[in-house]
């Protein structure tokens, strides 16, 4: 996949451009089918699949709060996209410059002049340019005279239960109620978090008989407080393991950490970067009398983990 950072990049318009265009916060299942039916447009011409996406996120500079945490950081969303086939992934610097172009300038300069777009494929509900002026009709009223096709794609229902269409709304809540498991159907792939792993507390090893690895979180939404089954990525290796997240009420520390106890594993990572996957919360996260009675459950929680993991 070619990343385009800048608009001024683009020498010249692609060949036979098919795009899209979205925030596609946490490239869900919705996205996918999306990115697939772009493809499919565009080798059907001999053209460029495109998507065009935003950073920071149009709310963030549009608004003072209000704004939703994001369900993947810009570098993972790009290896989504570019897993999912795309050619080309176009990243718009967004400012209040760039959001006061109007729809008329954005489609003209940008959309047929920068990109060469051949058809354009979005949601039912795409709105853009300044103070949101262009929808799907100022689009094929222009696709009339500047020769695009203008598709509007169907929304991708839930399933297993989940009533509604996917999006990225939805998924926010599960995995803020700790519905890792649930947010898998729509996201189609576990939830992952990442960061660097930190010298911790020194007692997982020491006191409870189960080291862990303290992470220094990079994203920004995290699961809610519990016990969790998951799978950790560390120097290209997949490892089963147990996540506590919270506030470690039996030793009254207060203060909010992501533990990992990686199961059957040895190793020394501190300063490693680890993508956590999130497979399915266990329980709560619980006080409990003292350390024996800690160690116990903790060693009840691996057990279970190993079930949900074979």
């Amino acid at each position: 996949m070619k990343l385009i950072k800048n608009l001024d990049e683009i020498t010249e318009p692609f060949k036979n451009a098919v795009i899209t265009i979205g925030n596609f916060d946490g490239v869900h299942i919705g996205h996918q089918a999306l990115f697939h039916e772009v493809i499919e447009r565009a080798d059907s011409i001999d053209g460029t699949s495109i998507a065009m996406t935003f950073d920071p996120h149009p709310l963030r500079v549009l608004t003072d709060n209000g704004h939703p945490v994001l369900i993947t950081l810009y570098e993972q969303k790009a290896e989504l996209i570019e897993k999912s086939g795309i050619d080309v992934l176009v990243r718009i610097q967004f400012t209040r410059q760039f959001a006061s172009l109007t729809a008329k300038e954005f489609i003209e300069d940008i959309l047929i002049g920068r990109i060469g777009m051949k058809a354009i494929i979005v949601g039912k509900d795409y709105t853009f340019g300044k103070n949101r002026e262009g929808n799907i009709e100022l689009l094929q009223d222009f696709a009339k005279t500047h020769g695009f096709k203008v598709i509007t794609a169907s929304w991708i229902q839930s399933a297993r239960n989940i009533n509604g269409r996917v999006s990225s709304t939805k998924i926010r809540e599960l995995i803020g109620a700790g519905k890792v498991a649930k947010a898998q159907h729509l996201l189609g792939r576990y939830y992952q978090i990442r960061g660097i792993v930190a010298a911790g507390r020194d007692r997982g090893g020491r006191l409870l008989g189960f080291p862990t690895a303290n992470i220094n979180l990079q994203d920004e939404l995290c699961p809610k407080s519990g016990v969790y089954a998951v799978i950790v990525e560390c120097s290209d290796k997949h490892y089963n393991g147990v996540a506590n997240i919270g506030y470690s009420p039996t030793f009254d520390d207060h203060v909010f950490t992501v533990e990992v106890h990686i199961l059957d594993f040895d190793q020394n990572i501190y300063s490693s970067n680890i993508r956590v996957n999130f497979v399915e919360r266990i329980r709560d996260e619980i006080k409990f009398s003292g350390v024996e009675e800690l160690s116990e459950q903790i060693r009840k929680d691996i057990i279970t983990a190993r079930k949900i993991l074979v």
